[in-house]
This record gives structure tokens, sequence and C-alpha cells, in this order.
């Protein structure tokens, strides 16, 4: 082998290569020969993971001979792109976390001080298999939602629908640690995933501010009826009158005490505005909730 010459070869995209000991060398009976020089790459390739982990990458392998001109060296594809799809699929790994989707062939000149060389450009595209990721975080992240929306519908008391939220935001965050630990770092923007975990974790703390808020009007509404409690304790205490003088001479202050009892003197669970703001509250976040997830659905599939 080292008795011909051969032109060197560039991989502009190569960050390290391993060549074999082994050279092969085929010569024919009218003095050509055809030399195979087997040997593992390590390409540099720019990731673009918006849709991670439902993202197709695209990774190029571009061989180059800036030493000799075009007028000196000529470099063309022995295989046609169809056919060196097929023997790559062959060769891949179909068991790994990368699907080997297609291959296609890019041949052009560079121009480099007035003169032109030859570039061959493969472009290898990849798609990853998402099930691994669906199941460890997205599928447990919509649970956790689900159980949190669950609470919130649900008929417990406000306190323990507070423990509980709080319980299931913990175990969302521990979720968004295992995230951080496989997305990859190399992006210009962040993930759809990203915006989806943070979206979620912004919707459960908005519903435990929503709990919060209803736990307040509660106790004030708990405040308001001792204090009419009082009132009324206080209305037993004036000079007893007469069966006939109460019906036919009322006094103007314990009219009022006695409307002010029927209008106010009620329990949290019989308090229509205390009612009507959970409702509101809770329809509210569930809408929201559901136009969140819609966009984050779309933007994937688009």
């Amino acid at each position: 082998m080292d008795s011909f010459w051969s032109p060197p070869i560039f991989i502009l995209e190569r960050v390290n290569e391993q060549k074999s000991n082994l050279e092969y060398i085929v010569v024919t009976h009218n003095g050509t020969f055809n030399a195979s020089l087997p040997f593992q790459v390590t390409l540099t390739c720019s990731l673009m993971i918006l849709k991670f982990p439902f993202d197709t990458q695209t990774c190029n392998m571009s061989i180059a001979s800036f030493l000799y001109p075009v007028t000196d060296l000529s470099m063309k594809v022995k295989r046609t792109p169809a056919e060196m799809l097929v023997s790559s699929q062959s060769f891949f790994l179909t068991d790994g976390e990368w699907k080997f989707t297609n291959l296609s062939i890019n041949e052009y000149m560079e121009e480099i001080d007035d003169g032109e060389f030859p570039v061959i450009t493969y472009m290898i595209s990849m798609k990853r298999r998402p099930t691994l990721y669906i199941l460890n975080l997205i599928l447990p992240t919509c649970a956790l939602y689900l159980l949190d929306m669950a609470v919130l519908f649900g008929p417990s008391s406000l306190e323990e629908k507070i423990s509980f939220q709080i319980s299931i935001i913990l175990g969302s965050s521990m979720l968004a640690v295992i995230l951080n630990n496989m997305l990859p770092t190399s992006s210009n923007e962040p993930p759809i995933i990203v915006l989806f975990f943070l979206g979620t974790l912004l919707l459960m703390i908005m519903a435990v501010l929503d709990t919060f808020f209803l736990l307040h009007h509660q106790h004030k509404s708990l405040r308001l009826g001792k204090a009419f409690r009082t009132v009324q304790q206080g209305m037993h205490t004036e000079p007893p009158m007469t069966t006939s003088q109460a019906m036919k001479h009322p006094t103007k202050k314990t009219q009022e005490k006695v409307q002010q009892t029927k209008l106010y003197w009620k329990t949290p669970e019989q308090d229509p505005v205390l009612t009507v703001l959970e409702k509101v509250l809770l329809y509210s976040h569930f809408f929201l909730s559901l136009f969140f997830f819609a966009v984050i659905s779309i933007k994937w599939s688009s």
C-alpha cells in the first residue's frame, strides 16, 4: 500500500478517529487497483432539541482534499444514495436510542483562493426513539397533574387539599431533576419538554394559591360568624318585654340585629360567596390547563 500514491483525504467534522491496521487492496489485470481502509470516526454534530424527545437530527460528514484542485483530483461516489442507504441500514444498530432514517449525498466544489476543490458531503438523518422518555418523564408528570386536579375538585377540606398538593409538587420536582440529567445541553432555545414541565409546575403552584385564597376566605367567614354570634348573644341581654310590647313596639336596634343575623349568620359551607368563588377558580384552572396542554401538543406535533 505504501508503494502507491494516494491523495490525503480530510473529514471536516472529525473530532477523533480510529484507523484499522489492516489495509485491503485489489489489483486488476489492467493495472488499476482498489484500496480500502476501514476506520471509525467521531464527528461533531449540532443538535436541534426543540422537540426533544420527538426530535430528528441530521449530521453531516464532509470528505475533501484541499491539497489538489479539481483539475488534478476527481472525487466521485461509487454507489448511489439508495444503495448506500440499504447498506447502512444493515450495519446500523437497531436497538439503540436512535433510528436510522435517511442518507443523502451532496457533491459540490469549494472555491478557495481562485481554485475549486471537490467536496462530498454525506447527510445522515436519525430519529430519536421517545419511548423511554415518555414512560419515565411525560406520563408520570401527566399522572401527577391529573392527581392534582382530582385533589383540587375533590370533597376534602381545604387544609387536606393543600397538604396533598404540596406533596404532588415535590414529586414533580424530582421528575424535573431526572429531566435535567437526561436533557442534552446543546440548544439555542429551551426545548418544548422544558416548557411542558415548567408550565405544569406553575399550574400546580397556582392550584395551591387558589386553595390558600379559598382557605383565607373561609377563615374570614368564620371570624365574621363569631362576630355575629356575639351580636346575637347581646340581643338576649336587653331588658325583657312583654309579649304584647315586643309585638307592638319592637325597637329599631332589635330589628336591625335580627335582620343582620338572618343575612350573615351562616356556616362556611352555606356561604354562597365562597361556593361561587370556589367554582370560578376551579373551572378557570381547568380550562387554563386544557389550553396549556393543547398548545404543548400542537408544538410537539408541528
